[in-house]
């Protein structure tokens, strides 16, 4: 993960949550130094620990941090996460924008590592894809690596992907990569999206690096993937949930793609406690 282009993006949502002051905690509190720790509500993985140390070197000096589960862990209900001690405005100013990433990617790190369960010892590896929230595609990709996938390409210039509006345009499969091949370079990975197998026959004749079956049945990428020759790797995709994929990795296929590890992720139940420190008193 980037981490200055995260203080970036931390300095904006801080912005937009606070504005000009917290005037509710500005008003009740002083000088009061508080406690505060990350508690997990629910049994999942942990995907927070980037945001957490980044969020409060940013927002205060005077906020110290403790982390006590590290991205990718495990976190069971009533797991102490982290702890934070400092000057209780800056804990309670900052509190929604620090909890609400953490809450979204740990779910997106558990709904990962579920989908990675489902496929073990097949040697297929789960990818997410493009479907995530405007804003924080480093982020909830990051999470997606955090629960034991990977990524597909992270923007439109990272690779070729020939999809079905392409095709349209361009007239066939085979023009459509003809096209492709014409104006990239070596560096540059060739993906194509197939849906019916006529459009398979010509993705192998001009062998991309990749071929994606989109909205294909099991016994079709069964039957597909044992006419594609085993240099190209084989990518299924389209709307796949997490109880479906285990057929699917025993299809032939190399990789899973499924946007839902992004986009229908449900935030992770994690609460901040926060405590006065005994003592204090107004300055």
């Amino acid at each position: 993960m980037n981490k200055h282009r995260l203080k970036q993006q931390l300095a904006d949502f801080f912005q937009e949550d606070i504005g000009f002051g917290d005037i509710t905690s500005q008003a009740i509190f002083e000088n009061e130094q508080a406690e505060a720790v990350f508690i997990s509500k629910q049994t999942g993985i942990f995907c927070g620990e980037q945001i957490i140390l980044a969020a409060y070197e940013l927002f205060s000096t005077e906020v110290t941090v403790d982390i006590l589960k590290r991205d990718g862990e495990e976190i069971d209900v009533g797991d102490v996460i982290a702890k934070v001690s400092g000057p209780i405005v800056d804990l309670l100013s900052s509190e929604r924008v620090v909890l609400n990433l953490v809450q979204r990617l740990s779910a997106i790190a558990t709904k990962t590592k579920q989908a990675v369960k489902e496929v073990e010892g097949t040697g297929v590896y789960i990818s997410d894809t493009r479907k995530t929230t405007p804003g924080l595609r480093m982020l909830e990709k990051y999470a997606v690596r955090c629960g034991g996938g990977k990524n597909h390409r992270f923007g439109l210039d990272d690779a070729v992907l020939i999809k079905d509006n392409h095709i349209a345009k361009a007239g066939s499969v085979s023009k459509a990569l003809q096209k492709v091949k014409e104006v990239t370079g070596h560096m540059t990975k060739i993906e194509v999206e197939v849906e019916t197998f006529e459009q398979l026959k010509e993705a192998i004749v001009e062998e991309p690096d990749v071929i994606m079956l989109d909205n294909c049945s099991v016994e079709d990428a069964t039957k597909w993937c044992k006419e594609i020759p085993s240099h190209i790797i084989v990518e299924i995709s389209g709307g796949l949930t997490v109880s479906q994929i285990r057929d699917y990795a025993t299809t032939g296929v190399n990789v899973i793609s499924m946007g839902a590890l992004t986009h229908s992720a449900q935030s992770l139940d994690i609460s901040l406690d926060i405590l006065l420190k005994e003592g204090a008193t107004h300055a």
